[in-house]
């Protein structure tokens, strides 16, 4: 059997460090942390926004990408439509719907070398604590390098866009008897790029959006694919090239056909969520129906038939219907059914039935980080974020200069961090104009939280992580929408300026020296320490 990278959920191992070494300390207004859709979208808005700034992205990756950058799993792909998952600046300009990984991470690298922003990425940093100090009002952010050198950021204001889930490990339950099956058990976020399922019996073991991509794509070479879940999800057929978008580029230019298309994609989204969550009977008979027309008649529509309303939890998107497909022409299968025990030679079910395998993919979720897992605290005293409410979705209950970027769930990931973007930018202008140094939100002793900011989510990956993430409340600026146009007017429109936001007017005290290059000659240089005065 070969070596499987994920047995055991082991993380990848660091170099051995050799002598410790002086801290490399860099001083900046802005520090964002991690390189995928949030950070590159923040870094362009705050270049076109606060060309004064000084910013640095740090990333734990060699790469820009973050997600994808990380799975490189058969046939990995966005499961939102690219339309409203590009950026609102950057048109998407493929018909494809939904985009590959590798296509994606493209967009990102060619959107970063538009805004010049390769000399402003720390790449292989691993950013481990972040301290807030209301006696100099910075935070200064610890981490290292790849060979665990120490580097030590000073930054006015800190920016968290690391995503929500853990980039080491997945959700990787353990089964009984997986030490004896002879075969590879993978997990997909760490697919080995040497893996050859050729001809081979593959059990994929999951119902959602990973096991739906890569059960048609494995099967296109595999010998067969099993999909093996415990409980069905709600999964649609989507076709896979816009023809509205082919049309309208015969005529009009690439960014008015982008901004036609992104609005009638974010409206069409809009009110189909509303309808699920108004009529969810009508809607659950409507969607069965479309999938029955998509399935021979010898596969049972129990099959993917949920008992919870349609987007309890996130809902799955299939490219033409290739799941479908893959299953009327016998090369997958799919089972419903709990799984007792692994065997030599594949999985013993608990109805008695076994499925065959030569390999077996553990498609079982992800693992739930908030904030990458970097330890957070304020004047040194530790910050417990699963006990504070967060504001406006963006700015977490009591902890000052501090932005939490996190996308929708049941949206484009992108909608939400442009808004949020945007916002920060604003926040950040008020605080230069007005003379301030620190911000920081309050909650009054009335507001009652009202469960996770994932909302009403079921997922089992949000069960959880539900003593990790912050909460959110039941109204006003407290409450997590979920809503492109409600959350378009509080962090675009309304005023910066509100009670629940408490400003400190700017201190002028010595920070750390800065590595970083000289700042442009707009910036305002002042003849003390604080070489920037910006925030």
């Amino acid at each position: 059997m070969s070596t499987n990278p994920t047995r055991g959920n082991s993380a990848p191992r660091r170099q051995a460090r050799g002598p410790k070494r002086a801290a490399q300390i860099h001083e900046v207004d802005v520090l964002i942390v991690g390189a995928g859709i949030s950070g590159i979208g923040l870094a362009c808005r705050l270049t076109q926004r606060q060309p004064r700034l000084r910013y640095r992205i740090v990333e734990r990756r060699e790469r820009i990408g973050g997600t994808w950058d990380l799975f490189r799993y058969p046939g990995i792909r966005s499961d939102s439509d690219m339309f409203t998952f590009g950026y609102d600046f950057k048109p998407w300009t493929d018909s494809r719907v939904l985009a590959d990984g590798e296509a994606i991470r493209g967009y990102l690298q060619e959107t970063a070398e538009d805004y010049q922003l390769s000399d402003r990425i720390d790449f292989g940093v691993h950013v481990t604590s972040a301290d807030w100090s209301s006696v100099t009002q910075r935070w200064t952010v610890v981490a290292e390098d790849g060979n665990g050198g120490p580097i030590t950021y000073v930054a006015k204001f800190y920016v968290g866009c690391t995503g929500y889930y853990n980039y080491d490990q997945g959700y990787r339950p353990e089964f009984p008897d997986e030490d004896t099956f002879d075969g590879d058990i993978i997990h997909p976020q760490h697919w080995p790029e040497d893996l050859d399922y050729s001809g081979k019996r593959v059990a994929v073991i999951g119902s959602g959006a990973t096991a739906v991509t890569l059960v048609p794509n494995m099967a296109r070479t595999a010998g067969h694919v099993t999909m093996i879940q415990r409980s069905p999800t709600y999964i649609v057929p989507l076709a896979a090239e816009n023809q509205l978008m082919i049309r309208l580029q015969k005529h009009l230019s690439p960014h008015a056909v982008y901004r036609i298309i992104r609005w009638v994609t974010m409206v069409l989204g809009r009110v189909s969520f509303s309808l699920m969550r108004t009529f969810p009977k009508t809607v659950k008979s409507a969607l069965l129906k479309l999938v029955a027309k998509r399935l021979n008649d010898d596969i049972d529509i129990k099959h993917f038939t949920p008992d919870y309303d349609p987007w309890d939890q996130r809902m799955c998107v299939v490219p033409d219907g290739d799941l479908f497909d893959a299953l009327n022409e016998g090369s997958a299968s799919i089972v419903t059914d709990t799984i007792e025990r692994f065997t030599s030679s594949g999985i013993q079910l608990g109805s008695g039935a076994h499925v065959d395998a030569d390999i077996i993919v553990t498609a079982t979720g992800l693992d739930v980080l908030f904030n990458g897992g970097i330890d957070l605290t304020v004047d040194a005293e530790p910050v417990q974020v699963s006990a504070r409410l967060t504001y406006k979705a963006v700015l977490i209950e009591g902890i000052p200069n501090a932005a939490l970027i996190f996308g929708y769930t049941n949206a484009s990931w992108t909608l939400k961090v442009d808004i949020a973007a945007d916002y920060v930018c604003r926040l950040l202008s008020y605080m230069d104009e007005h003379g301030y140094g620190a911000v920081v939100a309050h909650a009054d002793g009335n507001e009652q939280s009202d469960g996770t900011i994932f909302g009403n989510l079921t997922s089992g990956y949000v069960r959880r992580a539900a003593d990790r993430l912050p909460r959110q409340g039941r109204r006003g600026v407290w409450k997590v929408k979920h809503d492109y146009l409600a959350d378009y007017r509080m962090l675009r429109r309304a005023p910066i300026a509100d009670p629940h936001l408490e400003f400190a007017p700017r201190l002028v005290a010595s920070t750390a020296p800065s590595t970083d290059p000289t700042p442009p000659a707009s910036s305002t240089v002042t003849a003390t320490a604080d070489r920037t005065t910006v925030l």
